[in-house]
């Protein structure tokens, strides 16, 4: 039996009772993944990144949601949010908390959308992310019936973040799970949405998610994905961004656990005045591998995007960054940036990058950059000159070299929560507090 064949075994424990429409979907997205099969290093896209831990697992498919309650205050973000919890992709009504939503502001687990039949949910869900795009969103869309769906009416604003808190439970069978999500975010409406990803420290799951944002005239969505899974985990994620006119989409991709993690971050701006910014930080050690794949498509003129990803990588680590602007040769007047640096801590540790810039129009300001470095040691000396230890030179610097993503967070309990998972996992394990300490005492001297 085929790698495919074998993962398509468990749509028999799936839903029966699933819409007509539903049914015709996941048949579409079953046939099209056993036509495919799972990525090799022979697929340009997949070249740096192999898939087999994930095609040559057994994976079960979870059917409850308990979760120890102590672990999970340990695990969420200490935030004042409307919260939707999923426990290995199965909807937690006990650990979620969505009262109070302001009127014109929908929030419910999918599985709830796909019982009522909402003509509207059908509608958008796959618009974005088709059975094509790649292997994975085919097989989502074969398993997917949970997962959170996001409807704001126009002018909307939610006086609050949507949490979305996806854990993974270490049972002792591995299971899969392939939650979606859609954002519908209507003209001139703003949100902040938080995919959330976290759970027991002896997990070794697959998840593998797709997310769809959908942004009509002039609307704003903050959309924040931190990936902090267990460092035995399989993370898999696909993110498909519409934008029309005016509308504006900030992006804050911040992965930090996961052994083998793969992003793919698609935005398509289709509207005069859209606007995308990517902000980007992975940190990864061991043996953890990290791959990165953003795509801005400017379909019309007057569009702007700015992106900028870092990456720190220790020990034997693997990170992958290929991101591609492509504009279209209508689109005249817009503008582009790309960068992507990294640091290598260790002389083990790898990076591929590659940027790109796919140009059919000549009026535009595009420009795109990589660099691959080491901490400068004339920055580590002229620290120690000052008192301080090697190790905490080092530490703080690295710090530093993270900043500039860090600044543009706007949740001061995400940039602290990360901050402090960074510090923590440096040489003599640093807190965040005596970091700052030290950096405070050397701006005042």
């Amino acid at each position: 039996m085929s790698a495919p064949e074998r993962f398509l075994e468990r749509l028999t424990l799936r839903r029966t009772d699933d819409p007509s429409w539903v049914a015709a979907r996941r048949q579409a997205g079953a046939a099209r993944f056993e036509a495919m099969g799972f990525p090799t290093r022979r697929d340009e896209a997949w070249k740096y990144t192999d898939v087999r831990r994930i095609a040559e697992g057994d994976f079960a498919l979870a059917t409850d949601a308990g979760f120890d309650a102590a672990r999970f205050e340990a695990q969420r973000l200490d935030i004042d949010a409307y919260r939707l919890v999923l426990v290995d992709g199965v909807f937690s009504e006990a650990l979620s908390e969505l009262e109070g939503l302001p009127d014109g502001v929908q929030v419910e687990p999918l599985s709830r959308a796909l019982s009522a039949n909402h003509e509207a949910v059908g509608g958008a869900l796959g618009r974005l992310a088709g059975v094509d795009f790649s292997p994975f969103t085919a097989l989502n869309t074969a398993f997917a019936d949970e997962g959170v769906v996001v409807r704001l009416a126009p002018g909307a604003v939610v006086d609050k973040p949507i949490y979305v808190l996806l854990l993974s439970r270490a049972n002792g069978q591995a299971v899969m799970s392939h939650p979606r999500v859609l954002i519908e975010a209507g003209a001139r409406s703003e949100a902040t949405v938080i995919e959330h990803y976290s759970g027991e420290a002896e997990a070794a799951n697959f998840t593998n998610v797709v997310t769809e944002v959908l942004l009509d005239r002039g609307a704003i969505v903050d959309h924040y994905k931190l990936q902090e899974a267990a460092l035995t985990d399989l993370h898999v994620a696909s993110i498909h961004v519409d934008q029309s006119r005016d509308s504006r989409f900030n992006s804050y991709n911040l992965n930090l656990g996961g052994a083998l993690v793969r992003t793919d971050l698609v935005t398509d701006l289709n509207g005069e005045g859209a606007e995308a910014a990517y902000n980007g930080l992975f940190f990864v050690q061991g043996r953890q591998h990290v791959d990165n794949h953003t795509l801005v498509n400017h379909n019309s003129p007057r569009t702007f995007s700015n992106e900028n990803y870092k990456g720190v990588l220790d020990d034997r680590s693997h990170g992958v960054f290929n991101g591609k602007v492509f504009v279209k040769k209508d689109a005249q007047q817009i503008e582009a940036y790309q960068n992507n640096a990294n640091l290598l801590l260790s002389d083990r540790a790898e990076i591929d990058t590659k940027p790109e810039l796919v140009i059919y129009a000549d009026d535009v300001k595009c420009s795109h950059g990589a660099t691959t470095g080491q901490l400068d040691e004339d920055a580590v000396y002229a620290l120690r000159s000052r008192g301080i230890d090697e190790p905490m030179a080092r530490a703080l610097l690295t710090l530093a070299f993270v900043g500039e993503v860090m600044d543009k967070v706007r949740l001061n309990v995400i940039a602290e929560r990360v901050e402090r998972a960074v510090a923590g996992r440096l040489p003599e394990r640093f807190n965040l507090a005596d970091l700052v300490e030290t950096a405070e005492a050397i701006q005042e001297a």
